[in-house]
């Protein structure tokens, strides 16, 4: 039982508990830009890259030796998969095991202002035929309801790769999820709209470095 435990909690990633109340903004260096329109740094980039080293030896390890397609989500995505992406080839160099690997790009938009709707636009995917017979590996910035990510694995599928897993570097704790989850999670953290490392707020944010909380008045004053 308790090798079970184990892995069910490196599964599921870093658990930031809901009391977190994450850094002051002004322990970090962020553009003056941004200023007030933040709460919080939630989690500070030298946590997210030191994760995502670790999430590419885990897929290294799972993968190593199988030719991969890399289907990198944007726009939130291009980070953690740039990052990611890296770190799987810098183990390829440094050891006898290698992963060759080719990038592809879709867009997803389901979101907003902060908040998720039912109408999904999936933009460069219309013609995912050079996926049949390929190892997938989907890299998705975050999951919430998961309803997004259960839309996208079901389009993906018709395509008939061999095999599909999910990279997703934040999930989110929230209601009516519906349990369709990243083979490798990086954080699993609270129900609070997080901006930054490429995480957006209707386009606002993305040059952040960290991970942040966004507050009500930055939600005011970027809303359309």
């Amino acid at each position: 039982m308790a090798d079970v435990v184990s892995k069910t909690a490196l599964d599921c990633g870093i658990v930031i508990e809901d009391d977190w109340p994450g850094y002051n903004i002004d322990l970090f260096s962020s553009p003056t830009h941004y200023s007030g329109d933040l709460d919080c740094v939630y989690i500070p980039h030298g946590v997210i890259i030191d994760r995502t080293e670790r999430l590419a030896r885990n897929i290294m390890d799972d993968l190593g030796d199988h030719d991969l397609v890399v289907l990198c989500v944007l726009k939130g995505g291009y980070q953690f998969s740039a990052d990611l992406v890296e770190g799987i080839k810098t183990l390829s160099r440094n050891s006898n095991r290698s992963i060759p690997m080719r990038v592809h790009f879709i867009r997803l938009k389901s979101y907003l202002n902060d908040q998720s709707t039912e109408d999904l636009q999936i933009i460069g995917a219309e013609d995912l035929s050079f996926l049949n017979g390929k190892n997938v590996l989907i890299v998705e910035a975050i999951v919430d309801t998961g309803n997004t990510l259960k839309m996208l694995l079901k389009h993906v599928e018709g395509f008939r790769p061999k095999m599909i897993k999910v990279a997703g570097l934040l999930v989110k704790r929230v209601p009516h999820s519906v349990a369709c989850l990243p083979d490798y999670v990086g954080f699993e953290i609270p129900n609070r709209f997080v901006v930054g490392y490429a995480l957006d707020y209707n386009e606002y944010f993305r040059d952040l470095d960290h991970i942040c909380v966004l507050s009500e008045s930055g939600k005011m004053k970027y809303k359309i």
